[in-house]
């Protein structure tokens, strides 16, 4: 057994209340690797609890622990009990972001916590020294998959998939399916071998892609038609689309989070276009949320680090800008006239 999992096995062993943590505005890989997680831990007999800075997509909602004692705290509106569930645990497990400040509210809480802390996550420049135990690879899909090659080590799994709990499993293909764009970018050799192993696992492979899928609102439907003819716009000279969405356009289309999700990747279906962008106000937070995604040969990572304060992977990538939303078509443009090809394709 590799050193860093006979280490991750004596935390684990050690520890009784174990709190699991993801980033703020999370995603399917976001809550599918903390409710994997979950399910594996009360398998074994501990008492997890799960906390994410802000609210998930609806679509996601079927992963939450059947316990309602046990529900996913929600640390943008109950931020004393998140607080106080960091304070009282025996383990802190971080899944899904390279930067403690992608926990926002938590970051202090994590840091001033005498218990030990574990990282697991795919993204670029994670913050390994800032963790008792880092596990870490960029070369997989999403964490999902990251989380089940590391549970496959452990010894009560034990290399075998019918080991892990049906509820951990669907979640991590959840994750994985979800990061993947459903295997559209990310994707490793080792990708379809979990998705294959899940599915033999008995993962419903077509009842969880309906569930998160296609379970979208009228509303949702239209502010997507809505965004393609009228929000759309394409910029030939650079290869590269964007598209705005404002608060305005949210309250039209009675906007719920998650309703965005996918959105980026639309005009990357347009021939020739290799980067695509997706800009979303939120006033209460003072920020414009950056969403980007390319085709493969096109690293917008570097784009993300540069320009849009964030970071992420070669083809899929986000950050903030502290700007108006009226003033990001200029400031998009003006970055990529900037942005050169060492960058771009390296």
């Amino acid at each position: 057994m590799p050193t860093d999992i006979a280490q991750l096995e004596k935390l684990l062993s050690e520890a009784r209340n174990i709190v699991l943590i993801s980033h703020f505005n999370p995603d399917g890989d976001a809550v599918g690797s903390v409710t994997a997680a979950y399910h594996y831990l009360k398998m074994r007999g501990k008492n997890p609890r799960i906390i994410l800075p802000s609210t998930y997509p609806a679509n996601m909602s079927f992963l939450e622990p059947e316990d309602p004692a046990d529900r996913i705290v929600i640390c943008e509106t109950e931020r004393g009990k998140a607080l106080g569930l960091v304070a009282g645990a025996d383990l802190l497990v971080c899944l899904d972001l390279n930067r403690l400040s992608r926990t926002e509210y938590l970051e202090e809480a994590i840091l001033s916590s005498s218990a030990p802390k574990i990282l697991l996550d795919h993204h670029i420049a994670a913050e390994l020294d800032r963790f008792d135990l880092a596990i870490s690879d960029i070369k997989v899909s999403s964490t999902c998959e990251l989380l089940f090659r590391t549970l496959l080590q452990l010894p009560d799994i034990a290399s075998d998939p019918g080991r892990i709990p049906l509820r951990c499993a669907e979640s991590l293909y959840v994750g994985m399916m979800t990061d993947t764009n459903n295997f559209s970018n990310s994707v490793f050799p080792g990708t379809f071998d979990m998705a294959a192993r899940l599915i033999a696992r008995g993962v419903d492979k077509d009842g969880l892609q309906e569930k998160v899928l296609c379970c979208y609102s009228v509303s949702r439907t239209r502010l997507m038609g809505h965004m393609i003819k009228d929000s759309m716009k394409v910029i030939p000279r650079h290869r590269a689309a964007y598209m705005l969405l404002g608060n305005h356009d949210k309250k039209r289309y009675h906007f719920q989070p998650g309703d965005s999700e996918g959105f980026v990747n639309l005009p990357l279906a347009i021939a020739g276009i290799e980067i695509s962008a997706l800009f979303t106000e939120n006033t209460e937070g003072g920020y414009v949320r950056v969403s980007l995604r390319s085709k493969s040969k096109v690293n917008v990572n570097r784009l993300a680090v540069r320009f849009f304060n964030g970071g992420g992977h070669r083809n899929a990538s986000g950050g903030r800008l502290y700007i108006p939303l009226e003033e990001v078509p200029a400031y998009f443009e003006k970055a990529l006239d900037e942005y050169s090809d060492e960058e771009k394709f390296s």
